[in-house]
């Protein structure tokens, strides 16, 4: 087993969580390597406009967010990577990190920060009008739809907040489900049918997104089945809650053992700590009641923090 190590801290993934951390870590003194193998910001380029950031008052574009937290990072001295990171295993005191060129890392602490993806329909239109009325986030593009024509899909207990959320928004919140009751909490349930702006369209799907064509065009209008029958409705406004997936690919292949939720994603404590000493989780990976931009920074924030202390007490420099 190899003793020499590439950097004191590696981070996985550089959305807002993993970007922050890096940045943090770089400011504790450590030499931190942050891989990603898409492009510095993850889900956050996606962004049209970030206004519910605390201190953007007008808004930023995903892009120019993540391009600032990137020169951040970078100033601090953290060193960020394009590379695929395939399996994640423990040496001793030593994290390994195996990557897709076939190389090995190794660090004294990771943090983990690749995110979760949204689960898709899979229908027509949904990729082509994302961002231009399909959105996965209600509190992030909810009030740009105030008094519009909103539908909702799914039936848990996500869509039916993402619902309640809406409603105050519109008196017009359709709330689509496959099935024929509610699958979220009873309590929750309830009150999401009860709710006068809210109308629940049960054994209902939708078929197909439909909208203009050309740059900026946005959709217009819904294809839906219900028992058999299909039937076209103007939209203003798609929102999904079917469910995520977090992105821990690189334990499922690795030997760590790592606690997870029901759903799959990490258990940590406050510290951000997994149950595997060395090993952190920060952004919308860990098994949190709310997942926003702003709440995966300060996650990368407490990560690094945590880490750069655990370091030090590997180091016998603990104070």
């Amino acid at each position: 087993m190899s003793t020499d190590i590439d950097a004191d801290l590696i981070i996985v993934g550089a959305g807002p969580a993993g970007l922050t951390a890096a940045q943090y870590g770089a400011r504790s003194m450590l030499s931190v390597l942050l891989l990603e193998k898409m492009a510095p910001g993850g889900q956050a380029l996606s962004i049209d406009l970030l206004e519910n950031y605390p201190g953007i008052a007008k808004g930023k574009t995903g892009f120019d967010f993540c391009e600032d937290l990137r020169r951040q990072a970078e100033d601090f001295g953290a060193k960020i990577m394009t590379e695929d990171a395939q399996s994640l295993t423990k040496e001793g005191e030593l994290f390994a990190l195996s990557l897709g060129n076939g190389k090995t890392l190794r660090s004294r602490a990771v943090i983990l920060a690749t995110g979760a993806k949204y689960r898709h329909l899979g229908v027509v239109g949904e990729k082509e009008f994302f961002g231009r009325g399909v959105s996965y986030c209600a509190s992030c593009d909810g009030p740009f739809f105030k008094n519009k024509k909103i539908f909702v899909v799914g039936g848990g207990d996500a869509a039916c907040d993402e619902a309640m959320f809406l409603s105050r928004l519109s008196s017009q919140v359709i709330l689509v489900h496959r099935r024929e009751r509610l699958r979220a909490q009873k309590a929750l349930a309830e009150r999401t049918l009860k709710n006068p702006n809210i109308q629940v369209r049960f054994n209902t799907v939708i078929k197909e997104i439909k909208g203009g064509s050309g740059m900026g065009a946005r959709l217009s209008s819904v294809v839906l089945e219900t028992a058999g029958e299909i039937t076209e409705e103007s939209a203003d406004a798609v929102f999904i809650f079917v469910g995520s997936e977090p992105q821990t690919s690189l334990l499922s292949s690795g030997s760590l053992k790592v606690e997870m939720d029901d759903g799959g994603y990490i258990i940590t404590d406050q510290k951000m700590a997994s149950s595997v000493p060395g090993l952190f989780a920060a952004g919308d990976l860990r098994a949190s009641p709310f997942r926003q931009v702003v709440t995966a920074a300060g996650d990368g924030a407490v990560a690094a923090h945590s880490a750069s202390l655990y370091i030090d007490s590997q180091k016998g420099q603990a104070y």
